[in-house]
């Protein structure tokens, strides 16, 4: 496998979806297909990408506004951990919470229920429970990359103010990624640019306090 990653920013709230391809196959992951389902779709055919699953790092609504529409398009299964049922149950009310046009509730194929290896085709991912921005949030790790949605950015960390956050939490979570991965891992959020868990050790305001955690 020749493992290649491609980020296009979506929707209002400039959410970042990331396809996670193989150029051998031409198979490819989606993650965490946020809005703009057709820029989505014309970026896979550019590339000449086949998706065969979509997984997501958690079930808020700027991460899960294309998703339905993939997924049938494709005829592919949804992943989300089991802990997201409530925020994802929450989808219709988010739209409209935040004046946004309400669209279909993805269903889910297959529930993660805890961490561990997820093999889909040609990928094997391994899953770092995150909670903490929400209750079934997960990073997943796939070679020298981990997608952590918006449990960690530059400069910045998930916020813990919306339905089912937790500071003490996500503290946990974050301790959890700088001691189980190599710090020169690449970081890419679910908002902003690609960082490394080196970088926001040293740098992160919200990190840096919890260094005397991490060996």
């Amino acid at each position: 496998m020749k493992l290649v990653v491609q980020s296009i920013v979506t929707g209002p709230f400039q959410e970042n979806t990331y396809i996670v391809g193989d150029q051998v196959s031409s198979q490819c992951v989606l993650i965490d297909p946020g809005d703009e389902d057709q820029k989505i779709v014309q970026v896979l055919e550019e590339n000449n990408f086949q998706p065969i699953a979509i997984i997501n790092t958690h079930a808020h609504l700027d991460h899960i506004g294309a998703v339905a529409e993939i997924k049938e398009r494709y005829t592919i299964p949804f992943y989300l951990h089991i802990a997201e049922k409530p925020v994802l149950e929450s989808y219709p009310i988010a739209t409209r919470m935040f004046g946004l046009q309400e669209k279909e509730t993805p269903s889910v194929d297959k529930w993660i229920e805890s961490g561990g290896p997820l093999k889909i085709g040609p990928f094997v991912f391994s899953i770092i429970e995150t909670p903490g921005h929400t209750p079934g949030g997960c990073s997943y790790v796939i070679e020298d990359c981990v997608f952590v949605g918006d449990t960690l950015f530059q400069g910045s960390i998930g916020r813990t103010d919306l339905p089912g956050g937790d500071w003490p939490t996500l503290e946990n979570s974050l301790v959890n990624l700088m001691t189980s991965l190599d710090l020169d891992i690449t970081v890419y959020s679910g908002h902003g640019p690609v960082t490394s868990l080196r970088i926001e050790k040293e740098q992160n305001p919200f990190l840096i306090p919890l260094k005397n955690r991490v060996n």
